[in-house]
């Protein structure tokens, strides 16, 4: 975790090495062990499969590698003379079962040929090696283990847990539904919902427009969203994370996995009724024009009107 790994280089130790890790001459090396266990060929798999539209990822038997790779230049415009180009990377690796290590070298810069020209490249590598640990323990299901371990190691709360996590990996970036989807378990005597509860995959950006009409007929209800003094109703929504967020409000409607926050509606609605709020973890945007002052809506249809992906629906009120 980037909090623990700090400016801190591990040497080599037998029980370590004879795990098959062994330091090379001139390499940077970052050791963490965990306090939890990963053993089950499902968990390992499902933290490989939750990172791979994030990072470059590969799994080996009980080791799962998280590669990162970023591109170097030698000046702005590459039309200049004497432009170069170079393609760099740093890996990191967990070896699961009884304990999990996560282990990451920095190679030397020769190893990417000669770009002697870039500029702080170990302090980049060991960020960038660092945010992947990280994301992965702040999304994943390694992000569940940790916290039950913080919650017995230092006798605190499922809340307080969570915080702790957060402070140990302040390089985290969101990546939505990385954990495994758990399995819906239908409960006796009433009839399924399961075709409308099943967890959707999540696109990878806006889904296109326009807003379904009738998503109030189509998509179920879901949990509100408190805005200060007045509640948004929601539909369709999938827990709090932003990954799918389904349709806000119910008569100045938006349906945010298709809104790309271009603020078009805030700058029409002539009586304020939308404000900016932050959605990270959004594929589609990380920034929502929320309905905060939905009662105000004076139903003149500017917003409708210029919402470029088509993902409002105004519903005037009958007196």
């Amino acid at each position: 975790m980037s909090l623990l790994l700090k400016d801190r280089v591990w040497s080599m130790e037998a029980p370590t090495a004879k795990r098959g890790v062994y330091p090379l001459h001139g390499f940077k090396l970052g050791l963490y062990r965990l306090p939890i266990t990963l053993e089950t060929p499902d968990d390992i798999k499902s933290v490989h499969d939750g990172l791979k539209k994030t990072f470059e990822m590969d799994m080996y038997a009980d080791r799962i590698y998280m590669t990162y790779r970023w591109t170097e230049r030698s000046m702005p415009d590459e039309d200049d003379d004497g432009y170069e180009e170079a393609d760099l990377s740093v890996t990191a690796e967990i070896v699961t079962g009884e304990v999990v290590d996560i282990i990451y070298q920095i190679f030397p810069i020769e190893k990417f040929g000669d770009p002697q020209w870039v500029r702080n490249y170990r302090k980049k590598a060991d960020h960038f090696a660092k945010m992947m640990i990280d994301t992965a323990l702040r999304n994943t299901i390694l992000a569940d283990k940790m916290i039950a371990s913080l919650q017995k190691l230092e006798k605190i709360d499922e809340a307080q847990a969570l915080v702790r996590l957060e402070d140990l990996t302040p390089l985290a970036k969101i990546v939505p539904n990385a954990k495994p989807k758990p399995k819906p378990k239908p409960t006796p005597g009433q009839p399924t919902t399961a075709a409308l509860e099943e967890e959707m995959e999540v696109p990878d950006g806006a889904k296109p427009g326009p807003i379904d009409v009738d998503y109030k007929s189509r998509v179920p209800a879901s949990k509100p969203y408190v805005a200060g003094d007045y509640t948004i109703k929601t539909w369709g929504r999938r827990g709090e994370d932003n990954a799918i967020m389904g349709v806000w409000g119910e008569f100045v409607s938006v349906d945010f996995d298709i809104c790309v926050a271009d603020g078009a509606c805030i700058d029409a609605c002539p009586v304020s009724v939308y404000e900016w709020f932050d959605t990270p973890g959004s594929p589609a945007s990380d920034k929502k024009p929320l309905m905060s002052k939905e009662p105000d809506c004076i139903f003149c249809l500017a917003c409708e009107g210029v919402c470029p992906p088509q993902a409002i629906k105004i519903f005037e009120q009958k007196a």
